[in-house]
């Protein structure tokens, strides 16, 4: 049988939990997101570190804003208690002290950052510190800290100080993000931006890269298309890699056993890291999917695993209120590890699945027990034996988690077909599933149609993508005819200024994609079959604690389809670098001149000249470039065609959830775990982007940004 390799946040959580046990090795490996326990919702067992006299050693962790980010998106208050941590706090907040309690600190390296330290330390809040860095902290502001350290007389508070590569935020097994805000995309393409703001953005974003490479433990090649930042991230990681190996002697790559048997591998067992700019496909940002997980982000606005929805007061009453509930979508959730990805009509089945499954095993549990339900169990009750009693009280925990998970997904579907059916989301999904299709009549009658929603962003975001899309030419009348009727709706105009500016450029780069399987046929008025047959099982009593009796009219009128077996331009970008012999022409043509790094080369630092170029052609002006090219500096043919079994794929100015859904549906479906694909290799792909923004964020916030300074 196949070991499954270690997914991103596997490694991360591992690597936090050793900050959390003092930066001691657990005594057997995590198991955290393998324990059967853990998938069924349960808090896995832990190892902490003990004392001299046998107890846990208790501690505080204090953390700045991405310190918090980093760790609540991959751990809970339950993981942290279990690992010894009894309180944790923000590092700028006002912080009392524990002197008897040691505190740990998970913190960028930062000048700030430093001084708050040093200012603990010098009140004696905690008896002794473990300071762990998110990132590699500059020699400069080291020496500076330590000089501070030295003044103060606080040296020995210290007990460590640790560099800890974990700068970057894991929201899904193989996704992530480096925390750098919803403007990166504004500054990378704003005239108005200062250039110390472009080299400090592009700083930390290699770091953060450079911290994702660390963590999964392998030197990638690195490939990415010439100009913009793109080609600056991936020369300034490239050369950070390169002085790390030869600078350091005992690298971060060879300082375990696992990672030097890594190293000695042969290129394919190396992942490619592909780095593209934002504007290589604006698409993903604006559209609207119909998988479980980009529904969430996009309706519910997901942000760091967590939700918040209204629900009522009461459900046959709506008029005494509504309440907000927050909800975590983590690893340990088996519905959300199994669904995320699925078409939401396939989720509303698997809710149905996993309810009829839940009472089937609690009918069982409580006749064995000779109960009329699970409340109903008591250890006083005659007709039940010991033997089945002391079963129902083993499997009860779990059953409660069980039901727990499934009313909260019941919560959220409701919270989600609701706005599915206020904004239409289903037709505007629908719509784009052929976007080429439609012409500009059909466009200008759908933004005029009053009864098409609620939302008038959704409109803005359909003709945004209709526009970018589009081989018809549109006049300047027809783009006023355009904006007037969408002001009409009510939208913002004012990104369409620098969606203009744009259009050329992503045309040039973008490539549609034919279903690779028909669409299947459907009906307007056909419901989900999940979601209806869910509401006939509403009269019992799992009713209670769900839907309510609105359901049926919920859902009524909400279309059932699935999407289209499609790939998009950044998939099939992947698709050409990982596996050039299945790879379209014209995806190859695209990536044909992607410049080729490979850290542990002494030539391959970003040349890729067409092969009748490869001996004349001068340096690119890249960073780290020779300045003429050497007999072997550029890649070979057999470089460019190389192929890869595992990627890492980073977009710089903004991510989305459609991206990445895509992307493991691809990795998925061309993998040999799939049918029909024996002998196929088994793929992998991480996705990340310097942050994942939803649709109105990107709109609203970056490109109408862009979109006033054009004007």
């Amino acid at each position: 049988m196949v070991t499954q390799s270690q997914s991103l946040r596997d490694r991360q959580v591992a690597s936090l939990e050793k900050i959390l046990n003092l930066n001691h090795g657990s005594p057997e490996p995590s198991t955290t997101h393998h324990d059967p326990s853990a998938a069924n919702g349960l808090i896995p067992k832990a190892t902490p570190i003990l004392n001299s006299d046998g107890d846990p050693i208790w501690k505080v962790l204090v953390f700045d804003n991405l310190g918090r980010d980093v760790i609540s998106s991959v751990l809970r208050v339950n993981d942290l208690r279990g690992w010894g941590v009894t309180i944790h706090l923000s590092l700028n907040s006002a912080r009392h002290p524990i002197p008897d309690v040691p505190v740990l600190y998970l913190v960028e390296p930062t000048a700030s950052n430093l001084t708050i330290i040093n200012q603990d330390l010098a009140k004696s809040l905690y008896s002794e510190a473990y300071i762990n860095f998110l990132s590699s902290i500059p020699r400069p502001l080291m020496e500076k800290f330590a000089a501070q350290i030295a003044e103060a007389g606080t040296a020995e508070s210290i007990s460590h100080v640790y560099d800890q590569y974990l700068n970057f935020i894991v929201a899904e097994p193989d996704l992530f993000s480096l925390g750098l805000g919803k403007e990166t995309y504004w500054a990378l393409n704003s005239a108005n931006a200062k250039d110390e703001e472009i080299d400090a953005l592009v700083d930390r974003t290699v770091s953060g890269l450079f911290s994702v490479v660390v963590t999964m433990g392998v030197i990638p090649i690195i490939r990415c298309p010439r100009g913009g930042a793109a080609e600056m991230i991936a020369a300034k990681l490239d050369r950070k890699l390169r002085d790390h190996i030869l600078n350091s002697k005992d690298n971060l790559f060879s300082s375990q056993g696992q990672r030097s048997a890594q190293m000695q591998g042969t290129p394919t067992s190396r992942p490619v890291l592909v780095i593209v700019d934002r504007n290589l496909d604006l698409i993903p940002m604006l559209s609207h999917s119909w998988t479980y997980q980009s529904l969430v982000h996009d309706v519910l606005k997901m942000h760091l695993n967590r939700i918040t929805i209204e629900t009522p007061l009461d459900e046959e009453n709506p008029s005494k209120g509504r309440t907000k509930k927050a909800y975590d979508l983590t690893s340990k959730d088996f519905f959300w590890s199994r669904n995320a990805g699925v078409p939401f009509p396939q989720v509303a089945e698997d809710i149905d699945t996993e309810l009829t499954k839940y009472k089937d095993d609690a009918n069982e549990i409580t006749q064995k027990a000779g109960a009329s339900s699970l409340e109903d169990l008591q250890t006083d009750n005659p007709n039940t034996s010991a033997q089945h009693l002391k079963a129902a009280i083993t499997l009860l925990p779990e059953l409660r988690e069980r039901k727990a998970t499934l009313d909260m997904h019941m919560n959220i579907a409701t919270a989600l077909l609701k706005g599915i059916k206020d904004r239409q989301l289903d037709n505007f999904f629908q719509i784009e599933e052929n976007i080429t299709k439609q012409t500009k009549a059909q466009m200008f009658e759908l933004l005029d149609d009053g009864s098409k929603g609620n939302e008038p962003l959704d409109k803005l975001r359909l003709f945004i993508i209709w526009f970018l899309s589009t081989e018809q030419e549109v006049s300047r009348a027809d783009m006023e005819r355009f904006e007037e009727a969408l002001t009409k709706a009510g939208a913002d105009t004012t990104a369409i200024a620098y969606v203009k500016k744009v259009r050329e450029v992503t045309r040039m780069t973008m490539m549609t994609s034919a279903p690779s399987q028909p669409a299947p046929q459907s009906t307007g008025g056909e419901l989900f079959r999940g979601f209806s047959s869910i509401s006939n099982r509403l009269t019992d009593r799992f009713a209670s604690g769900a839907l309510g009796a609105n359901f049926e009219n919920l859902i009524s009128g909400v279309k059932n389809f699935l999407p289209v077996n499609k790939d998009i331009t950044i998939t099939k970008i992947v698709e050409s670098l990982m596996d050039p012999a299945s790879a379209s022409s014209s995806a190859i043509s695209k990536t044909e001149d992607y410049l080729y790094f490979d850290p542990r080369s002494a030539n391959a630092r970003g040349t890729m000249p067409a092969p009748s170029q490869a001996r004349n052609q001068q340096g690119s002006g890249i960073p780290g470039a020779l300045g003429s090219l050497g007999p072997g500096t550029g890649a070979s043919f057999g470089q460019r065609r190389q192929g890869f079994s595992e990627a890492i794929v980073f977009t710089v100015g903004g991510g989305s959830m459609d991206e990445y859904g895509n992307l493991q549906d691809w990795a998925k479906r061309t993998s040999n775990t799939s049918a029909g694909n024996v002998g196929a290799p088994r793929r992998r792909v991480v996705y990340g982007s310097t942050e994942i923004v939803n649709a109105e964020d990107f709109l609203l916030g970056e490109l109408a940004r862009l979109g006033r300074e054009d004007r």
